[in-house]
């Protein structure tokens, strides 16, 4: 593609301009103690600083206006005892540069995110953070060390900011298990041949209540997709015990007493799970992170390797062998939401046979016609719309009344300071890490340029003949459309945060003109709903968004009354 080198001055312009601030040589310099290790250190060295002096700025750095600052540097074999500078043309969000970093009194802290060395089977060598069991977050991945925070007057008068890294994050303890929530951890073949050593997969099963290994009962399998879950969420054996009239003002809802809401629902799901009517399955919720994210997206892809496969083929047979589960497509069933609403669409339309319906909720860009706001096919920058005399930025996040909380080119940019070769291990660098080819230096080829926004056409085209899930199932209709008749239910709130709804609509307008099979599913909007809304349209969000497990098992019981064989051996689903 021709660049436009005007167009790209006036962006490092923009970036270096974004804050009226005095410029200020100041120099940060950073060393980390001996008592941490002897060896040298892969990894990214991070400077965060936060106006909240109470609060550590490690868990001040986001997507709002409120926002701390962080920039850092690639760091290889650093050595303890050995000093790192960091000078003023460093690349900070949200400022610009190191120099642009307003005069304040802040708190200062250092953080090295520690990387491993992959020797992948494509035959690159990358540096990767390998999750410690806590789903790929840097700010709490233990072995990750860092510096004690440090408030300091910053101005231009002050001296070079020395920070001292004398701590290490402790191991995460596991959960262990109960009588209805067993951990399963198994070793994947496919990961471990791709990623040159032992690669796992992990799961958190709920057990059907009175289940007997020796029994010829079977049970379908749910599989709830979504973020990285340490144990079965939803699921409580207790009464409440938190307060329903605490006070606590849940900045997301609006409300009070979550916490006591929570522990209902939980224990009104185990309430029923236990019933004598209550259908009885197998619910699993997978544990799939890896050195770039919480979540591999379910899909086979060149930077993360074979998931897909790994996941359909390896885990799940190992679970419905241990559990007694019907071990056939038509005993199978996906959902969930954002991330874990991809995932359910993804598998479904990858693995037509092996699944029987997915209910997606709120998915991820189902059409990378509208990938968020973005069109990579026709747009030529993701940062900006552009005119003949104007450039606007585009919208990232929005609040339920359609207010803009951040630019895509700002979320961009605080990845970006996190790490390089889509390290950061969010949202837009895992997307890129899954939907692109693997680029020549062994990391995910880049979508845009990070800091200018331009697409890359020919990744562009990757992305569609690969991962575009609606572009896909129009394109093979022919071939997977008989295989997914009457599998495919879609739920989007019309007001989705991150203009998710755009994409499903687009994807609805395709699945309503099939034929030869018209695809027979439902999508389903939420009038001025958020993300992520699931389809409930009697309750709130905040209700609905704790009823996964069982929302969805009327229209489970449809697809079972239709598919399931004659002779099946299934206990509770009322079919007669």
């Amino acid at each position: 593609m021709k660049k436009n080198p005007q167009n790209y001055l006036l962006v490092l312009f923009a970036l270096l301009s974004m804050v009226g601030c005095d410029k200020k040589p100041q120099i940060f310099t950073i060393t980390y103690d001996k008592a941490l290790g002897t060896e040298g250190f892969d990894g990214r060295l991070l400077i965060l600083i936060g106006s909240d002096v109470d609060k550590e700025p490690r868990f001040q750095i986001n997507d709002s206006d409120q926002t701390g600052i962080v920039f850092g540097i690639d760091v290889e074999n650093w050595m303890p005892g050995e000093t790192i500078s960091i000078d003023p043309s460093t690349f900070a969000y949200p400022v610009g540069t190191v120099a642009d970093i307003p005069k304040g009194t802040y708190s200062f802290q250092a953080l090295l995110h520690k990387y491993d060395t992959f020797n992948l089977s494509s035959g690159h060598s990358v540096k990767l953070p390998m999750d410690q069991g806590e789903g790929q977050h840097w700010n709490i991945s233990p072995k990750n060390i860092y510096s004690l925070p440090v408030q300091l007057d910053f101005n231009e008068n002050s001296g070079p900011i020395t920070l001292n890294i004398t701590e290490e994050i402790p191991p995460i303890t596991a959960v262990a298990d109960s009588k209805y929530i067993k951990h399963i951890k198994i070793q994947s073949e496919l990961l471990t041949a791709f990623w040159g050593r032992p690669m796992y997969l992990q799961a958190n099963v709920l057990v059907p209540h009175d289940f007997d290994p020796a029994s010829s009962t079977q049970y379908p399998l749910m599989v709830f997709h979504g973020h990285f879950p340490d144990t079965f969420g939803g699921f409580r054996t207790t009464a409440p015990t938190a307060d329903k009239d605490d006070g606590v003002l849940n900045s997301r809802f609006g409300i009070t007493g979550y916490e006591y809401i929570e522990q209902k629902e939980s224990y009104d799901f185990y309430k029923d799970w236990v019933s004598e009517e209550f259908p009885r399955f197998i619910a699993i919720e997978i544990q799939h992170q890896n050195p770039y994210y919480d979540d591999s997206y379910a899909v086979n892809s060149a930077n993360l390797g074979p998931y897909g496969d790994a996941i359909t083929y390896e885990l799940i047979p190992h679970i419905e062998n241990l559990y007694n589960g019907v071990g056939e497509g038509w005993g199978r069933f996906v959902y969930g939401g954002s991330t874990g609403g991809w995932e359910a669409l993804a598998v479904q339309v990858f693995y037509p046979k092996e699944y029987n319906g997915a209910f997606a909720a709120c998915p991820d860009p189902i059409d990378f016609r509208s990938y968020t706001a973005v069109n990579i096919y026709e747009d030529e920058n993701a940062y900006y719309s552009d005119g003949s005399f104007r450039k606007t930025l585009r919208p990232g996040m929005r609040d339920g009344n359609g207010m803009i909380k951040s630019s895509l080119r700002d979320m961009n940019y605080r990845e970006l300071a996190l790490g390089t070769n889509s390290r950061s291990g969010d949202q837009w660098d895992i997307w890129q890490a899954v939907f692109s080819p693997a680029g020549e230096n062994g990391y995910p080829k880049p979508i845009w340029n990070k800091l200018s926004g331009e697409i890359d056409k020919e990744v562009a085209q990757y992305w569609k003949e690969n991962y575009d899930l609606r572009y896909i199932m129009d394109r093979d209709w022919g071939k997977i459309g008989p295989d997914l008749e009457g599998k495919i239910f879609l739920y989007c709130g019309d007001m989705d945060n991150y203009y998710l709804n755009n994409a499903v609509k687009l994807t609805e307008d395709f699945l309503e003109s099939t034929k030869n099979p018209y695809y027979n599913g439902l999508v389903d909007y939420g009038d001025g709903a958020e993300h992520c809304w699931n389809g409930d349209q009697e309750n709130p969000n905040y209700i609905s968004r704790l009823r996964y497990n069982s929302m969805y098992l009327p229209m489970i019981t449809e697809r079972l009354k239709q598919t399931a064989p004659v002779n099946n051996r299934l206990k509770n689903w009322n079919f007669k």
